[in-house]
């Protein structure tokens, strides 16, 4: 079904969208490094404190309550960062794996990414498309199967891509 398209600044993310962001993060009470090479990382995958500032790996213990807070904190930066790059009416369904996809790899590379090149061109399915770029962490490529089964390395990562992509496909009708 396809959802009506609305300036960005006129959208926030959704309930829906932050409930499936917090369970694709998943909980630490304290800083991990989820992926070798990447950030550390604390409550539900946030990489940076209230205040702005970078997780270290000293930092917490968080509880939950705490981590939610510190996570849409984070949410607010990048959806900030992404009404200024984000020039085209997006539906809710895109907004929200935009937002989603800012959250894990940072507005920057969000708004310098195919995804946003495309979605600001109008060209919607073929940013549905460009989240399947997203499938390396690490240097090292998520999607490759070892034996004919996920790998253990980073799976997740691509797997947060094609989730993006089929919603996004989803939501093109």
């Amino acid at each position: 079904m396809r959802h009506p398209r609305l300036a960005v600044a006129g959208l926030s993310l959704s309930a829906a969208a932050f409930a499936a962001l917090v369970v694709h993060e998943g909980y630490t009470d304290r800083p991990v490094i989820p992926v070798q090479g990447d950030r550390p990382t604390i409550g539900f995958g946030s990489t940076f404190r209230e205040d702005g500032s970078p997780v270290r790996l000293g930092d917490g213990p968080i509880t939950p309550p705490q981590a939610v807070k510190r996570s849409l904190a984070h949410i607010e930066r990048d959806e900030t960062r992404l009404r200024q790059c984000v020039t085209a009416p997006v539906s809710q369904v895109e907004y929200d794996l935009l937002v989603d996809h800012a959250y894990q790899y940072g507005s920057a590379k969000t708004c310098t990414s195919t995804i946003v090149r495309r979605t600001n061109a109008g060209d919607y399915r073929g940013a549905c498309q460009a989240y399947l770029m997203w499938r390396r962490a690490g240097g090292y490529d998520c999607s490759t199967l070892i034996d004919g089964k996920p790998n253990k390395r980073c799976w997740g990562v691509w797997e947060r891509s094609v989730w993006r992509h089929d919603r996004c496909m989803g939501a093109q009708g």
